[in-house]
Order: structure tokens, then sequence, then C-alpha cells
């Protein structure tokens, strides 16, 4: 009897061990196969409670005007991707103004002097004190220079190391990486009503990304992104729900856009943190 009890146990062990196995395969076999429009939302998700978190503890949301402070350029995505990890990657620091330079307001103290020069352990700790977030995880945050993306001496009138945070859909670049295509970050304004290009009352500003969408696709020169066209921006991002006058999606808050499975800004396959209307 003792020695059927064991075969009985060691028949039961066989079984369990042949389902937690099929399951192993079957839960590798479906996170294989999902889609990448489900990662791309996931990750789209995760950008959004990053820049909740930011907009909880600084009481605003990312700045993206085209130009930083100073009238440099430093658009939208890059903006996004200091106020979720900071210029080097070790969180936002309390005093920064969004400039490119990364410089405080008054353009003499560099709030991220790790980026140029190898600082003293004391002066790190008391920058770092200063820091928030980051508000993403390093590992998951696909934060990579424009050079990585565009390749050296392509990043147009762009430090070649401003971080963007690239989306999912990963190819290799002409930089040499495997990378995405950044996501565009618009911040609405408080003061805007309307949603036409050309009209200063806007609530989303087209300009906001548009010199690095006219970078172009990495890799193949002379290609350019449907949605360097201001009116496609407008078009797309127009909430068809509201009939009385044109009026975006998320009109109080921030978009967010993936160039997609294509690569191109501004076609049909682009995802974001709102219903993509795709018109013609």
């Amino acid at each position: 009897m003792r020695c059927t009890a064991f075969a009985y146990r060691g028949a039961i062990l066989g079984v369990l061990a042949v389902v937690v196995v099929a399951f192993l395969l079957w839960a590798v076999n479906s996170a294989h196969h999902t889609p990448p429009e489900v990662w791309q939302k996931a990750q789209l998700r995760s950008l959004e409670a990053g820049i909740e978190l930011f907009n909880n503890e600084c009481n605003r949301y990312p700045p993206s005007e085209v130009n930083d402070p100073t009238g440099k350029p430093y658009c939208g995505a890059m903006k996004l991707a200091e106020a979720l990890m900071g210029q080097d990657l070790r969180g936002f620091h309390s005093n920064s103004v969004f400039r490119c330079d990364g410089f405080d307001s008054t353009g003499t103290v560099d709030l991220y002097p790790d980026r140029t020069e190898r600082l003293n352990p004391a002066l790190r700790s008391d920058n770092l004190r200063a820091r928030r977030g980051p508000y993403l995880p390093a590992e998951s945050a696909r934060a990579w220079c424009l050079a990585d993306i565009y390749g050296k001496g392509r990043t147009g009138p762009f430090p070649e190391d401003a971080f963007v945070l690239c989306d999912t859909y990963e190819q290799k670049r002409p930089g040499g990486a495997r990378t995405g295509m950044p996501i565009l970050y618009y911040r609405a304004t408080t003061h805007g009503v309307m949603h036409e290009a050309g009209d200063p009352n806007s609530i989303y500003d087209a300009q906001d990304n548009q010199m690095l969408i006219a970078l172009g696709v990495p890799g193949k020169p002379g290609r350019p992104h449907p949605l360097l066209d201001p009116k496609r921006f407008y078009l797309n991002t127009q909430d068809t729900r509201v009939s009385s006058k044109p009026q975006p999606y998320r009109g109080d808050s921030f978009i967010l856009i993936s160039a997609g499975r294509d690569g191109l800004y501004g076609t049909a396959d682009d995802i974001c943190n709102f219903t993509w209307q795709y018109r013609e």
C-alpha cells in the first residue's frame, strides 16, 4: 500500500509538472504573440502615470513649447524626457526651468553637471537631494540620445546628447542602436479656446515638436512625416464628438503620440493617449 501511495503521489506530481510546464509555455507564447499595439498602449499609460506624478509634485504639467526660455530649440519631446527622467536620467532637478543647456533660470548653475564633468561625492549628493523622480524605471523608460536615433551630425538644431523617450517599435537606426521613434508630447495651454492651424488661441500648438518631426525618418533621407503639415495635427487630434466648434481631445491636459509601426508621424497607425481620428 505504501508503494501504491508513493506511485499515486508521483502521478499527481507528474500531472502538476505537465500543467505548470504547459502554462509556462502558453504564457511565453502569448507574450510572444501579443500585438505590438498592446505594448505601445501600455507604454503610453506608463508615461501618463509618470506625468501625473510630476504634476502632483510640481503642481503643473511639463511645458512643451518649441523653444526653451532662452530661445534655443528644445521641443516638447525633450521636455517630457527631462521632466520624467532628468537630463542625465537621474531625476528632474527642482530648480529647472527647462533650459536646453541644463542651467537654472540665472544661467549660472548647471543643474545636471554630471553630463559634462565628474562631480565629487559631496557635490553629487547635494545635487541629487534636489531631484524629483525619476518617474519611470530606467530599464523601461526607453530613453535615447538623438544621435543614437538619427546619427551624429543629423540632429538639426538640437544637441546630439539630448534625450527623448522612444516608443516600442524598435529598429536599427543610423546611430547604431535599436530604438523606437521619439514620443511626441504636447501640453494644453490654459488660455486656449480653439483648435485650428495658425490660430494663436488654439489649445494645442502643433509647432511644439515640428523641428523634431522635420528631422525626417531616420535612415531615409528626404522622406517627410505627414504630421509635418500642421493641418494634419489639428485634423487628427480633433474630438469629433463636439459639433459646435473644433475642439481637441484632452483639452485640459496633454497629448502623447507614437509614430506607430510604420515609423511615420501622422498616418493611420499612430498610437496616442486618445482616439486618433485619422482623416484624409
